[in-house]
């Protein structure tokens, strides 16, 4: 059983890795977060490093609600923004408008990659399975404060062999709805990064994972 609560933000401030620089006041802020537990559910690790690597495709999503890219009912394109960068349609064809949403997901890996801005994809994703090697996912929850988001996911080691996880990413499928009920699918990677120091979940333990997005400004 996972006990939290009984932890002490002294007990985390022991095992917190440093993140921003002294002067550092950015308007946007990404961090990484995980906890691990042991299989008597005490935590064992606590990792928080900025996250840094934040791909073409998330800034593109971002343009939608910063840039206001709604379209009149009587435009039947895209702006060439979400066009050229996130490939989607360049006009409703079927159709005389869409509706444009999206929902996200945490993936975990095993592998370190360089990073470019059109990553698709970690580079040893970890399965969502009961196998060595493997981790079961749990649900994604998505909350929010203020202008924070929070997106965190729990997962389980379900055997007695270690899983290290040296790379996350923030995913994300992009619909777009018709007004004749179509609905097309669109998946990217939103951001990647690589964990300074890798987070290892024991056998039979469990970790949570979080990102942290927050506007200032």
């Amino acid at each position: 059983m996972v006990t939290p609560d009984l932890v002490s933000e002294e007990d985390i401030a022991k095992l917190i890795i440093p993140d921003d620089l002294p002067d550092e006041q950015p308007t946007f802020k990404a961090y990484i977060e995980a906890k691990v537990y042991d299989k008597e559910g005490h935590l064992i690790q606590y990792h928080r490093q900025p996250m840094r690597s934040l791909t073409q495709y998330f800034l593109a999503l971002m343009a939608i609600p910063i840039l206001a890219t709604y379209q009149s009912a009587s435009i039947n394109s895209a702006p060439s923004l979400l066009v050229n960068v996130l490939g989607l349609p360049s006009n409703a064809g079927c159709c005389y408008s869409a509706n444009i949403s999206w929902d996200w997901s945490i993936q975990l890996g095993s592998g370190t990659q360089a990073f470019s801005l059109s990553l698709s994809s970690l580079a040893a994703p970890i399965s969502n399975g009961t196998g060595a090697g493997e981790l079961v996912y749990g649900t994604l929850s998505v909350s929010y404060s203020g202008s924070t988001i929070l997106v965190s996911v729990q997962v389980s080691n379900t055997t007695s062999t270690t899983v290290s996880v040296t790379e996350i990413g923030l995913a994300g499928t992009i619909y777009i709805q018709y007004n004749n009920g179509s609905i097309n699918k669109y998946n990217f990677l939103f951001s990647y990064d690589t964990f300074s120091t890798a987070v290892s979940v024991p056998g039979y333990g469990m970790a949570v994972f979080q990102i942290t997005l927050s506007f200032t400004g």
